[in-house]
């Protein structure tokens, strides 16, 4: 037990460093979020996500934009707990067959305009999973998906412009009915990866 404790005491840290977004473009995407969140609802961008059965490898890089490394609330992107209060649904990994029915009904719940992201590969098709008796499919089996984010994990930066071309894209193509402009499956509707903006 000494040993342990010792190993514990003397040893060095287990812990990775922190990694370094360039500020500069942190910055550049939180305002234009901010801005065309303003220019399309009038308000800040409100997010509902849902685990439909991952790994939790997205839900990392996801919650890592509340971190205070990328403190994208103060552009304002929230994430709030009622589907009643979302315009964006995120969903990450394969939709197991238990969670098809919940994905549905908050879906439901949420108001229109409403916005439904698939991120990571595994929400795409299944990923590794797909095929198992306990997988329904990916997101767009069970919802109509706006915009897939690619990446097994997708990076913060690459969710972040992912929101953005979703609202660029919205504001261009859905804006006149009011309601959400429907991409591929796996792209943002332009033919572009949501990624590589």
């Amino acid at each position: 037990m000494r040993r342990f404790i010792l190993e514990g005491v003397l040893g060095r840290a287990l812990t990775e460093p922190s990694p370094s977004p360039d500020a500069d473009i942190l910055a550049e995407l939180g305002a234009a979020l901010a801005e065309r969140a303003r220019a399309r609802l009038g308000r800040s961008l409100a997010i509902r996500h849902v685990d439909a059965g991952s790994c939790n490898g997205c839900e990392l890089e996801l919650h890592a934009l509340s971190n205070p490394l990328y403190d994208l609330e103060r552009f304002g992107l929230h994430f709030v707990a009622s589907p009643r209060h979302a315009d964006v649904l995120t969903v990450t990994g394969p939709v197991t067959r238990n969670m098809a029915e919940a994905l549905r009904r908050t879906h439901d719940a949420m108001p229109d305009p409403k916005w439904v992201i698939a991120i990571g590969d595994c929400a795409r098709d299944g990923g590794c999973f797909a095929g198992s008796y306990a997988i329904a499919g990916g997101v767009e089996a069970i919802l109509p998906v706006d915009l897939h984010i690619p990446g097994c994990p997708p990076e913060p930066v690459a969710l972040l412009k992912g929101l953005v071309g979703l609202l660029d894209l919205s504001g261009r193509g859905g804006a006149a009915q009011g309601g959400p402009a429907r991409g591929g499956a796996a792209q943002g509707g332009a033919g572009r990866r949501a990624g590589s903006s």
